[in-house]
């Protein structure tokens, strides 16, 4: 538990530190988060990173999370990108002679848009012309305090359990703590802050942040337990992998940018 402090305390002080300083520092750990996330999916899938299906995977993450925009680039759409990486990834079940199956083309392609439009969501929200770093942390502080709560919560009072089957450690208990630990969040942003978000709107933030947040955290341990995996990675010290660290991200900032709720 100590290092898992330690480790929590000096990587979320690193974090906030990028997203203030934002630009290409926080940028590029995104891009670098999301290109380990998605090594972490392929070794997940026991596909080799050099796998022509991998590498365009790859591609295909850092077609999403690039801010190709700032650099005056006109890419296609999202659609367009999609539906050209499928063609690829399908096309290489023809030219491996069906060593890389349909079913593992379908793999890569879902892999790139869950961790690489996931991270280009959070690299769009700080971009946000006006007040990007209060969206970026009104939503991350939201999902934290739904991580806290939860845990706490759990520890003190739960009893009922949430989703046994694929998480037997959650409870009821611990998530509707979760869930008002981030309405708490959100409220302190809109008092704090009245002039750029309304009460019911941060309140609506909250409640998203904290239920589509625990639902990416059991997505990730729905798909650990079929792999048969404690962790999806080492990369910090008790807390595993990048995917570990940001499943509630990947889900929460495509929603509520998607939703419109956060200014995009």
């Amino acid at each position: 538990m100590r290092q898992r402090v330690i480790t929590g305390v000096l990587a979320g002080a690193f974090f906030i530190g990028l997203a203030i300083a934002g630009g290409g520092l926080y940028t590029s750990l995104l891009v670098l988060l999301a290109l380990i996330g998605f090594s972490e999916y392929v070794r997940m899938n026991g596909v080799a990173w050099s796998h022509p299906a991998s590498l365009l995977g790859f591609a295909g993450v850092l077609l999403f999370v690039l801010p190709w925009s700032t650099w005056g680039i006109d890419i296609p759409s999202a659609q367009t990108l999609l539906w050209l990486l499928a063609f690829l990834l399908l096309a290489v079940t023809v030219i491996t002679k069906n060593k890389t199956t349909i079913d593992g083309a379908a793999l890569m392609l879902l892999g790139a848009l869950y961790v690489g439009y996931g991270f280009s969501a959070m690299i769009e929200v700080r971009l946000i012309e006006n007040h990007g770093l209060f969206w970026t942390f009104l939503t991350f502080f939201c999902i934290w305090a739904s991580d806290i709560g939860a845990y706490f919560s759990g520890k003190a009072i739960g009893r009922t359990k949430l989703w046994p089957a694929i998480s037997p450690n959650k409870t009821i208990e611990g998530s509707l703590g979760g869930v008002l630990f981030s309405l708490i969040v959100a409220a302190v942003f809109a008092i704090a802050s009245p002039e750029l978000i309304s009460f019911p709107k941060a309140l609506l933030i909250g409640l998203l942040a904290a239920v589509a947040g625990q639902f990416g955290d059991l997505i990730q341990s729905a798909y650990k337990r079929v792999r048969g995996i404690k962790d999806t990675g080492a990369l910090l010290p008790g807390h595993g992998g990048v995917l570990d660290r940001c499943d509630s991200w990947i889900i929460v900032f495509p929603l509520l940018t998607l939703t419109e709720l956060l200014p995009v």
